[in-house]
């Protein structure tokens, strides 16, 4: 399937400006009196300073393109991110970061259009797109200071969602997704809850989203199916946990379902 054969899967019930506000809020709480050296092990080389200092510019920098409404890739990722002086002022600095954001937010109506890299060319792309950065970076956090993370199943499967519908998109910064071809075969990720079900089709000019096989009962077979909670099947897509957990049932063509995850990196 090629990109411009996907449906339009912009939209989610999910409240995603509301929700960066509540993720960066546990983000800022797991980090507030932590040592900013410590190491992540969900990106490796990383520090907690790091960490922070990745989604807080992620957000401010998302900012300036959602007040700016832009229509064409930007040119420059050059953003005054005024960073903390102190290495005790990152969790302020990040909470700063949402404030930059929810102000960008009201600024601008999300069905404003605009340039996007990914699917949907409308400002809640980049709403949505911060949403699971701050979400997945928090878990980072956490999961980097002992403490078990926890994650919404609304926004878990809205994250899947939204990590499937972009990653045919992503070529010009993961370019391994390149190597996602095939001559039809497909894969299925389905939740446990049974709220979330996603048909991934390789073809000899791309890979996407099936309309026609996905979204549950009556869907066509696939070659290969994971299924897990939801929450699990947002940190396998991430990269967070790993194909052989205990927390997922594979079924199919294990050589398949090797090759997505050794070519889908976001």
């Amino acid at each position: 399937m090629s990109n411009s054969d996907r449906p339009d899967r912009g939209t989610s019930p999910v409240d995603h400006r509301a929700a960066v506000a509540a993720e960066t809020a546990r983000f800022v709480a797991a980090v507030r009196d932590a040592d900013p050296a410590t190491a992540v092990p969900g990106c490796p080389g990383w520090t907690l300073a790091d960490l922070v200092r990745h989604a807080g510019s992620v957000q401010r920098w998302f900012s300036v393109l959602l007040r700016g409404r832009i229509q064409e890739p930007p040119r420059s990722r050059d953003v005054d991110l005024r960073l903390p002086t102190r290495e005790d002022g990152w969790a302020d600095w990040l909470a700063d970061s949402a404030t930059e954001a929810a102000g960008a937010f009201a600024a601008t109506d999300p069905d404003t259009p605009m340039w996007a890299w990914g699917a949907d060319p409308h400002a809640r792309f980049w709403a949505r797109r911060m949403l699971f950065e701050t979400l997945v970076h928090r878990v980072d956090a956490e999961l980097a200071l002992g403490i078990r993370p926890g994650i919404d199943r609304a926004l878990a499967v809205d994250g899947v969602d939204e990590f499937l519908v972009n990653l045919p998109f992503a070529a010009s910064f993961a370019p391994k997704v390149a190597n996602l071809r095939g001559n039809g075969e497909a894969i299925r990720f389905r939740t446990a809850e049974g709220d979330g079900d996603w048909l991934v089709r390789l073809g000899p000019d791309g890979f996407g989203l099936d309309p026609e096989g996905s979204d549950g009962a009556g869907a066509e077979a696939a070659d290969a199916t994971v299924r897990g909670a939801a929450a699990d099947l947002l940190l396998l897509v991430y990269g967070r946990l790993p194909l052989d957990a205990e927390a997922f049932e594979r079924t199919g063509d294990q050589e398949l379902l090797a090759r997505w995850f050794a070519n889908s990196e976001f």
